[in-house]
């Protein structure tokens, strides 16, 4: 799912000029037309389905079946996790381990199953993928997006904002990324698809005045979900992740309380997806990740070493341009998808 670049649309109210502090007036937000919102397909998207270019990865591994012995299995099980974008320290622990094991059959079709089994293991450590949503009366959730450009923050967002619309929940957008013009105008037409209102800024203006005015619009209005937009930040650039940490404080400020900061990463970007993890969970405290792009890349395996390195829970896997191509990640659907338990 790349970001799309949207014409622009221009809201009914006039942008605000860039404010120093958020205490500042509210932004205005803007109004969206009325029209009933496109409802995601009511057939859940398969991973096996999606996961085709992976899961490829590992046939030489199931077409050696019960022919092949225990060394030579082994040497392909490596292989395939190696190309599947796993990463060497994960693929080396579970190789070990699979090395080890003495269970099951000693050939091809063994070795399979017990990478599977590994594999499930790994991601039964994060058994909480749920999106968590504090229902404490006056209280404004607020679901933080964070990446780096390109990775598909604003159409996530969007698609999020119909699922959670549609699921019951009243919800407002604040379009933080105020560096790129073209990142609001995208996120309005989402609002418009979803049904919701959104609070934005002057181009270039302070990105936690337009979330901190957003919380306050939706406590006025009645919103208990903000979801924030927010600029594509270089995770190498100290000053830009200072800028994060600085919206994320503002959007806990009362009657805000951030419940998700969700890291959203390319699948097709492989272990540098892992050092992005890395580095934004260290500045801004990640509650779980977002991984796009999974349908056209054979580096699914990431989700692997993510989840083992640094124990964050993938919440939601994108596998599609469609509204409903935005799954919940399901991690035994994910290990057959990939090895064919």
């Amino acid at each position: 799912m790349t970001a799309e670049h949207a014409p622009s649309a221009q809201p009914t109210a006039a942008p605000t000029q860039p404010v120093a502090q958020p205490t500042a007036a509210p932004t205005q937000p803007v109004a969206q037309p009325t029209a009933a919102p496109t409802q995601p397909s009511a057939q859940p998207t398969a991973l096996r389905d999606r996961l085709g270019r992976t899961r490829g990865l590992f046939a030489p591994l199931r077409a050696l079946g019960g022919r092949a012995d225990r060394a030579a299995a082994l040497a392909a099980a490596e292989d395939a996790l190696l190309r599947a974008d796993v990463g060497v320290d994960t693929t080396n622990a579970l190789v070990a381990g699979l090395r080890q094991s003495q269970a099951g059959r000693d050939d091809a079709d063994g070795v399979l199953g017990a990478l599977g089994r590994q594999l499930v293991a790994i991601l039964a450590e994060n058994p909480d993928r749920s999106l968590r949503f504090d229902k404490e009366p006056g209280v404004v959730n607020v679901w933080l997006f964070v990446g780096v450009n390109g990775v598909g923050k604003t159409t996530t967002l969007g698609k999020l904002a119909l699922a959670q619309r549609i699921g019951g929940h009243s919800v407002l957008l604040a379009a933080g990324d105020t560096f790129r013009a073209a990142a609001a105008d995208q996120l309005a037409l989402w609002a418009e698809r979803a049904g919701t209102e959104i609070v934005r800024g002057a181009e270039g203006g302070d990105p936690s005045s337009v979330v901190f005015d957003a919380v306050q619009r939706a406590r006025a209005r009645g919103n208990d979900l903000v979801l924030a937009d927010t600029a594509g930040r270089l995770h190498t650039k100290v000053n830009l992740v200072d800028e994060l940490r600085k919206i994320r404080r503002v959007a806990d400020r009362e009657p805000g309380r951030v419940t998700e900061v969700l890291l959203v990463l390319d699948a097709t970007t492989g272990q540098n997806a892992l050092a992005q993890a890395r580095e934004f969970t260290e500045a801004v405290g990640v509650t779980g990740v977002v991984l796009t792009k999974l349908d056209g890349t054979a580096k699914g395996g990431v989700v692997i070493a993510i989840e083992r390195q640094l124990g964050l829970p993938v919440k939601l896997v994108g596998v599609g341009e469609g509204p409903e191509d935005m799954i919940a990640f399901d991690p035994e659907s994910f290990v057959d998808a990939l090895v064919g338990l």
